[in-house]
């Protein structure tokens, strides 16, 4: 797009923050202590793949748990990818978070039996005992605390409400922000972020947004994929427009699936959480058959990544449409108090878990690279900051580990909260920004093509770039993405832009990061798993990938 000459039609914010999840929300609150934030959503806060989150925070918070073990499990998990400094610092801060989530509210599940001595011993700092710790996939304790099967939905909750009534925060929601503004293009010698454009999709009207600091809370990508346990919005927006501003991205090509998504036609994208397996869930062939200890010794408690490619392949070898999860050994109150979310939505498709085996299959689900950040959140760009899921610290390796993705909210929101406010003070904003031009551009009249590329970017990405991958397959995937991203180039220089050619624009790019980081890697490791690289190489090294001279078209 060409700028006009400066206006003074722009808004001026402390701190910007893109995207209202758990990451954004709580820095927000971390830092409205002593600043102004405005804090922007797609559509509305409910969206963002937060609420939908089902398991919980792992945490170390049981006497017979350790820090030790929990970073290696973390570790091992990881397939040798993880950061182990980023890992310890992020395990140790976990209880601190825990804390600072019930000093806001949030009600975690309880054990049925009261403590003895009828406190709460969070308030008195001896430790967490009386709630209710789940064991998930790659844990070797039960350190995930939880509220019921909706842990996300409570904290979005609590956290919203508590932003909603802060006078020091803004919310807006139903805006998109297109790009980031750097300082380089508007004369100063220095490269920062000092803004963004966004669009406001009821007026259609594109906005500019000066701001100290941005930071991007955007989510990740797995809506990249065709089937997915993701909502709407993860498309990628926050790593596109961070790459398109210079930064670097690490292991895009770890695209974690959800080894059980509920398989109903009706049924979109929900999640049947670790949390069941961790309470005993079986997974079963359509016969019966019980086919997890086969492929590895941990059976359903095996880390993600074994456990969707062996649903994977049970699926191929006999050729059926799914498995089948079993908890119906367990007690029927037990599942209906330990789940009742899951049990209300299999129950409004015909299914009663109590009695009968829930058909699923695997999902895409959760993106483990993103932004390059150091453990403050801080990307290669001054002043611009990228916390949870579209970021990439180190804490997941090649594969993360369940209830570990909430942990890293929170953890590095708090840390990225504050950096900014030692660097407040001392950072001043850019004296004038051009506001964006639509002088060049008409309506579309032919919107019939972004749904059609969106469809087809996803169907290659599910077909060739998925759980089992091959030297074609991601060769077929590159050259298909390559066109597709001069069409929608072409289709974006032309209208009138959209949240939905905004996101098509954005998908199309981080799907391209995806098949270029999952062709750079010649092995398999963790959640990259490649016929042509059964093995793996002796040294792990991160796939990181660098813009340098890098051109939108």
């Amino acid at each position: 797009m060409d700028l006009s000459p400066a206006s003074k039609a722009y808004s001026n914010h402390d701190v910007l923050v893109i995207g209202g999840g758990a990451a954004g929300l709580s820095l927000a609150l971390k830092i409205a202590q002593f600043c102004k934030v405005t804090v922007l959503s797609k559509s509305s806060l409910q969206q963002g793949s937060t609420y939908y989150a089902q398991g919980g925070i792992a945490a170390v918070l049981d006497e017979k748990d350790s820090d030790t073990a929990h970073v290696e499990d973390t570790l091992k998990a990881g397939a040798g990818l993880c950061h182990q400094d980023v890992v310890q610092y992020a395990v140790s801060r976990g209880p601190e978070c825990i804390n600072w989530l019930m000093q806001q509210g949030v009600e975690f599940t309880r054990l049925q039996q009261p403590l003895k001595t009828g406190t709460n011993q969070l308030e008195t700092g001896t430790g967490f005992s009386g709630f209710h710790l789940t064991q998930e996939g790659g844990h070797s304790h039960r350190r995930v605390i939880h509220a019921a099967d909706a842990t996300g939905k409570a904290i979005f909750r609590c956290l919203s409400q508590k932003v909603l009534e802060n006078p020091n925060i803004t919310v807006q929601v139903n805006t998109v922000a297109i790009d980031l503004i750097t300082s380089d293009k508007l004369g100063e010698k220095t490269k920062r972020c000092v803004g963004a454009y966004v669009l406001d999709e009821s007026s259609g009207h594109i906005s500019t947004y000066k701001a100290r600091f941005v930071v991007l809370a955007t989510g990740g990508a797995s809506k990249a994929y065709l089937y997915t346990s993701n909502p709407d919005g993860a498309s990628g927006d926050g790593i596109a427009m961070a790459w398109r501003a210079g930064c670097r991205t690490a292991n895009m090509e770890f695209n974690q699936f959800h080894p059980t998504c509920l398989y109903h036609p009706k049924a979109k994208t929900f999640l049947i959480s670790e949390a069941l397996r961790g309470e005993g869930g079986i997974l079963r062939l359509p016969d019966g058959t019980r086919f997890m200890p086969a492929y590895d010794e941990r059976a359903e408690l095996a880390p993600r990544d074994i456990v969707a490619r062996a649903i994977d392949a049970e699926m191929k070898r006999l050729g059926c449409d799914c498995v089948y999860l079993d908890i119906t050994h367990k007690e029927p109150e037990f599942i209906r108090s330990h789940f009742p979310s899951i049990y209300k939505k299999c129950l409004k498709y015909g299914i009663d878990i109590c009695t009968e085996q829930i058909p699923v299959v695997p999902a895409a689900h959760y993106s483990c690279g993103g932004i390059m950040v150091d453990k403050d959140g801080q990307t290669d760009l001054k002043n611009l900051y990228a916390i949870g899921e579209t970021s990439f610290t180190g804490l997941h390796g090649a594969n993360r580990m369940a209830s570990n993705s909430l942990l890293e909210c929170f953890v590095f929101a708090f840390s990225a909260g504050e950096s900014i406010r030692s660097k407040l003070e001392a950072t001043e904003f850019i004296s004038e920004i051009p506001q964006w031009d639509e002088s060049q551009v008409t309506d579309s009249d032919e919107d019939v093509v972004i749904s059609h590329n969106w469809d087809e970017i996803r169907r290659l990405m599910w077909d060739y770039v998925g759980i089992v991958r091959t030297n074609k397959r991601l060769q077929r995937a590159a050259n298909r993405v390559r066109l597709l991203r001069k069409e929608i180039h072409e289709y974006y220089s032309n209208y009138r832009v959209s949240t939905n050619l905004l996101e098509l624009r954005n998908l199309a790019l981080v799907a391209e990061l995806i098949i270029k980081s999952a062709n750079s890697r010649k092995e398999s490791r963790g959640l990259h798993y490649t016929l042509d690289y059964p093995g793996l190489l002796d040294k792990a090294d991160d796939t990181i990938l660098v813009p340098d001279n890098y051109s939108d078209d």
